[in-house]
């Protein structure tokens, strides 16, 4: 896509989840450091576009923006992040957070469809956007009632979109090891079964622990319901790797539910 990624050099963790209480000053400590870092490599020549922050999971994503969004309409909130950094420089509300989605987007996915070489023509996939892309509106990358965004993607690979009235619905989040799986696996019966009465072949997220609750719980929905027919469950770049002709970069087999043996009987993968 003539675009070159630069990591962060000394990048943290964004703290995973955004606080939801007005005077927790502590979880935007390690967002907005994150942004910092991204001014420096600016001025160390690291990189040579605007100041702009990719990210590829939903929820870093969610949490990276509340967090900028926050200090950029706050200046006294930001003045007292600020005062918690250790860094020789303050943030100034400057970087920009943007999902991948977002870049493709904006470059256009016309252009994602010129660099196709193995359009996957007569797959069926359903977009799972789950909670953190799209909510809250004002920080989503897409309308939260109607969104579009993931089915344009899945086009211009040349697959067929196939749409789940849950396509937005909670996955069940950290319930997963928080003691409830029986919940999570109760949501992927839901998600899952919708898209496979729908037609899909497969499902894709871009969120690493909607994947997994979608993916890795599917063990425990086939406990729970013995009638429930495994689907995989693909990150979107995989199926973007697969339709470009990366086969080698898919990493399918992190999978818990292996797409190959699919893929290879509809002539999309060899071998």
């Amino acid at each position: 896509m003539d675009i070159e990624l630069v990591e962060i050099p000394k990048w943290n963790c964004c703290g995973a989840v955004s606080s939801l209480t007005a005077d927790d000053v502590m979880h935007h400590v390690a967002p907005i450091r994150n942004l910092i870092r991204v001014i420096e490599m600016n001025e160390e020549g690291l990189v040579n576009d605007e100041k702009r922050l990719i990210v590829f999971c939903s929820m870093c994503f969610n949490v990276l923006r509340r967090s900028n969004k926050r200090v950029k309409e706050d200046p006294k909130f930001l003045e007292t992040i600020n005062s918690f950094m250790d860094e020789e420089r303050d943030y100034d509300g400057s970087v920009k957070v943007m999902h991948f989605l977002e870049i493709l987007r904006d470059i256009g996915f016309y252009k994602v469809k010129e660099r196709v070489k193995k359009p996957l023509k007569g797959l069926k996939v359903s977009a799972y956007y789950g909670c953190t892309l799209l909510r809250p509106r004002g920080v989503g990358i897409d309308d939260p009632e109607a969104p579009s965004i993931m089915e344009k993607f899945i086009e211009s690979l040349g697959a067929e979109v196939v749409d789940n009235p849950y396509k937005s619905l909670c996955c069940g989040s950290y319930h997963t090891v928080g003691g409830n799986k029986e919940l999570v696996a109760e949501r992927a019966y839901k998600i899952i079964n919708a898209a496979r009465e729908r037609g899909a072949d497969l499902i894709i997220t871009s969120c690493p622990l909607c994947a997994f609750n979608l993916d890795n719980r599917q063990e425990l929905t086939k406990k729970i319901h013995p009638d429930f027919e495994h689907m995989p469950v693909l990150y979107f770049t995989q199926l973007m790797a697969l339709a470009m002709g990366m086969e080698s970069e898919t990493g399918f087999d992190g999978n818990y539910i292996d797409p190959r043996p699919l893929l290879r009987e509809r002539g999309f993968l060899e071998g």
